[in-house]
Formats: structure tokens, sequence, C-alpha cells
């Protein structure tokens, strides 16, 4: 019989059928949080995809959180060779022109996200097979192709995330980390909350966000009820 950890047996005690409000949940979240590492705290949340005129809605844009989530991205930036040195003075950890684009082409790359100017984008095109999977093709109306590398780089290193919903219809997004205090938290979650209900397409009818669950990466998920 497999032994269960004296954290694990603590956690299961603290488990809840019954939905909770956001202010318990954060206050439930945090108490659970228990171990050593610094736990991502995660919302699931299922929204409705089936539109009354058309294919089902998909959901794909960014966001950028009142008090970012805490996680520190490793940013590439391709560029032309003249702007290459520009990228690394406003922050990207990796920078380059031809040589990035073959380090990208061996698929032996270290790095989070991608910001490519558009010049470099027919350069780039070849390379969907490699980045598309890994979700790192820049996109324009994602932030990630611009000649404004100041701003994309500010952007992903001060909390803008991209989201996009599963073909179940689930958003997941971290609106924090568990040393953010429970004010940063709930400013997140209600921040992202009233974005996802501006998302909703007029073609679909009835409700939009179907149910929410909070967790920690290595904590108890809890369904959030309440108004949402």
């Amino acid at each position: 019989m497999r032994k269960r950890s004296k954290r694990y047996k603590l956690l299961e005690k603290k488990k809840s059928k019954d939905k909770v409000n956001i202010d318990k949940s954060l206050d439930l979240i945090k108490d659970t949080c228990t171990s050593k590492m610094n736990e991502s705290i995660d919302l699931s949340v299922r929204i409705n995809t089936k539109q009354s005129k058309g294919g089902d809605f998909n959901l794909r844009t960014v966001v950028k959180l009142p008090n970012g989530n805490g996680k520190k991205n490793k940013i590439a930036v391709l560029c032309e060779q003249d702007k290459v040195q520009e990228a690394k003075k406003l922050g990207a950890d990796i920078s380059g022109s031809q040589d990035l684009l073959d380090i990208i082409s061996s698929g032996k790359f270290d790095f989070d996200k991608l910001i490519c100017t558009p010049g470099m984008m027919s350069k780039i095109g070849k390379l969907g097979k490699i980045l598309g999977p890994k979700g790192l093709m820049p996109n324009p109306k994602l932030g990630t192709v611009s000649n404004d590398l100041k701003k994309s780089i500010t952007d992903i290193k001060t909390g803008l995330v991209e989201i996009k919903n599963d073909k179940d219809g689930n958003v997941a997004l971290s609106i924090g980390r568990k040393d953010f205090n429970k004010e940063k938290l709930n400013e997140n979650y209600k921040y992202f909350i009233d974005f996802l209900k501006k998302e909703k397409p007029e073609n679909i009818k009835g409700e939009f966000i179907k149910n929410i669950f909070l967790t920690s990466t290595m904590g108890i998920s809890y369904k959030i009820g309440g108004k949402i």
C-alpha cells in the first residue's frame, strides 16, 4: 500500500466539495501552500465556446495583470544585426540575427518568449514547425512582432501573458506566487475575470464563464462560488 506523507494527509483534511467565494478560497490556498518552493497560484476557468451562429469561439489574446504573475521569462529577440546590442541593453536575455536563426533551426534553444522584428518575419516562417508546437511563434496580435523592442520586452517582463482556451473551453492562468499577499492576488483575480467577461462574443448566449477553480502548484483545488 502506498504511503502518504504527513503533508499530504494534512492537506486531505482541508479539501472541500463546496464552492467558496474568492476571499475564502485565497485564505485556504495560502493555508495549503506549505511546500518549500514558491508555488504558483493558478486559475482554471471554463468558458462557453458554443456560438449560436458560426463555429465554436476560440479565445487567444494577451492580458497584463496589474501586479504581474511573478513568473520570470527568459526572452529572446530576433532582429536585424544592427539592433542586436540594443535589444540586449533593453533587457533581452538572448538576442541575435542569423546566428539566432541557426540556433532555433538546430532545436537546441532555451528561452520562454521570442520577440521578432517585422523585417525578420520572412526568415522565421520556415521555422514554424519548430516554434509552433512550443507556442513560441511570434504573433503581432500577441505583441511579439514589433519594432518597438523596448515596449515588447518591458511588457513581457512586467506580466504580459498569453491566454487561450483548449478544445474543451478551459483557460489556465497564473495570477501570482505564494509570496504574493492576498490583496495582490485578489486584485489580479478580479482584473482577469472582468477582462474575460469583456471577451464574450455577441454570438454566445447565456453564461460565458461556466466555472472557476483556484489552486496552487502543490496544493488543493477549490471551486469558486458567489457572483462572477
